[in-house]
């Protein structure tokens, strides 16, 4: 897997607003990374550790279609197994086409389709936690 830098810009309900990107742990910045890999869009990670959630991050992406949300699942599970030994406790959704959730007890991965992100909006209904966009820079300096 090519090794790309991430990028992350915190942006606030008021305003988009840039800060220092957070330092993301290992295999979250892992998971980021096998998402795009697979083309996953519009990526963005919440930091629950601030809003009370059961876990300390979502990592949320969206594909265009069934076939592209399991590369994509298929590709963060394969990633973080061989890279960092991480498995996810729990993984839902593959059968329903729509939606996957991986989960690692420190974050969730959320692979979406456009609909189903939509209907669910985590991003508003977890408004308190901290959002970042994720973007990739070529030659930003290393994540490790």
């Amino acid at each position: 897997m090519a090794k790309r830098n991430i990028t992350a810009v915190k942006t606030t309900r008021k305003a988009a607003k840039s800060t220092k990107p957070p330092k993301l742990p290992k295999a979250v910045a892992g998971a980021i990374e096998a998402a795009r890999d697979k083309k996953g869009e519009d990526v963005v990670v919440l930091d629950l550790r601030k809003a009370g959630g059961f876990t300390d991050y979502f990592v949320i992406c969206s594909a265009n279609n069934a076939r592209q949300i399991t590369a994509i699942a298929d590709s963060v599970t394969e990633t973080l197994k061989r890279e960092y030994g991480e498995r996810p406790a729990l993984a839902e959704g593959a059968d329903k086409s729509e939606w996957v959730l991986l989960d690692y007890f420190n974050f969730v991965v959320h692979i979406f389709s456009r609909e189903c992100r939509a209907f669910y909006d985590l991003e508003r209904l977890w408004g308190n936690a901290d959002r970042y966009e994720v973007g990739d820079e070529e030659g930003a300096g290393s994540r490790r």
